[in-house]
């Protein structure tokens, strides 16, 4: 009774254009992820809009602005906890980052349209799909473009395969080879095969010249009591 009583028609027209323009937007914004059959799609985003609308308009209602701003504070870590749900991790790979920060900023979008600022989450929005469609292309340029091994910060690795009784010389060959080559060894390990040793290197170097190592690889290699030498390179954490 006391809600009719109270019923304030300015502001359920408010709330009402803030709610229609969080759940449109989120809708845009929901609609490309769907397209690209993301886990997060088209209803994920929409709710999450609405939601952050609603939780931030009630603020403003109760509190003024000081209420809103203290709802955008649950409001971003709540959200924080929804998007850690779609991360996956498959062995070395992370799946879902992107959907998750989609997530994130269909709150934001939300929140300004519960804040009353439409025009601020209908930008906020735009930018939203430019950074999903448009920086795409650029992405794969930059995974397509070939990798520098002298420009890049990486873990280098020389792994030379050697019979048990040659374990030890060719472990202290190995080691003044990249002294002189001037890539110190950070750390040698050796691990057991089938075939006999491998001895493996980690340099402390995190960039090379891939000719430098390279002779320094055909150069073992050629040695009678080797079996395999080659390096690799995997990038640093």
């Amino acid at each position: 009774m006391a809600g009719i009583i109270d019923f304030n028609g300015v502001e359920f027209v408010n709330t009402f254009v803030s709610l229609f323009v969080a759940l449109l937007l989120g809708t845009l914004i929901g609609a490309e992820r769907q397209y690209r059959q993301r886990n997060a799609g088209l209803r994920t985003n929409a709710l999450v809009a609405l939601g952050a609308s609603a939780f931030v308009d009630l603020g403003m209602r109760l509190m003024g602005n000081q209420g809103a701003t203290q709802v955008l504070a649950y409001v971003a870590s709540g959200v924080g906890f929804l998007g850690a749900g779609v991360i996956l991790k498959e062995g070395m790979n992370i799946r879902g980052l992107n959907t998750a920060a989609t997530v994130w900023c269909s709150a934001v979008t939300g929140a300004f349209a519960g804040a009353d600022h439409p025009a601020e989450a209908a930008l906020m929005c735009g930018f939203v799909l430019a950074g999903n469609t448009f920086l795409r292309p650029l992405v794969n340029l930059i995974e397509r473009a070939p990798i520098d091994e002298s420009r890049t910060e990486s873990i280098f690795e020389m792994r030379v395969t050697t019979d048990e009784g040659s374990r030890d010389a060719l472990r202290e060959l190995l080691d003044e080879r990249l002294e002189a080559a001037k890539y110190p060894a950070r750390e040698i390990r050796e691990m057991e095969r089938e075939d006999g040793v491998e001895i493996v290197a980690t340099l402390a170097a995190t960039s090379v010249e891939a000719e430098e190592l390279d002779a320094i690889a055909e150069e073992l290699g050629r040695l009678t009591n080797v079996a395999h030498a080659a390096w690799s390179s995997r990038a640093s954490d």
